[in-house]
């Protein structure tokens, strides 16, 4: 089960470090909040189970704190996304000036 266990944490860390870069790359808010989320949402959870694989005994803990990333990021995702709409935060559109300056 260690092949296995090293697979799932090396696509977590994959996963971990795509989410960071998106927070890095994206044009707005909306599209940094998705890639934080989404990404390191799938990331935390292969590394749970990379962790499970590897220590069996913590299957119970690891269960409850995958569940509460499964239930808390999209929540929390999704109450930032709204809050930005309130506060008048508009998407990134591409316009014809950015076209031409890529």
């Amino acid at each position: 089960m260690v092949i296995p266990a090293y697979f799932f944490l090396i696509l977590g860390s994959l996963f971990c470090f795509l989410g960071g870069l998106g927070l890095l790359r994206m044009p707005d808010a909306y599209n940094r909040l998705q890639a934080g989320t989404k990404a390191v949402t799938l990331g935390a959870l292969a590394i749970i189970l990379g962790i499970g694989l590897l220590q069996p005994g913590w299957w119970p803990k690891l269960l409850v704190l995958a569940m509460f990333i499964m239930i808390t990021n999209p929540v929390g995702s999704s109450t930032l996304a709204r809050a930005f709409y309130r506060a008048g935060l508009k998407p990134w559109q591409k316009t014809a000036s950015t076209e031409k300056e890529s």
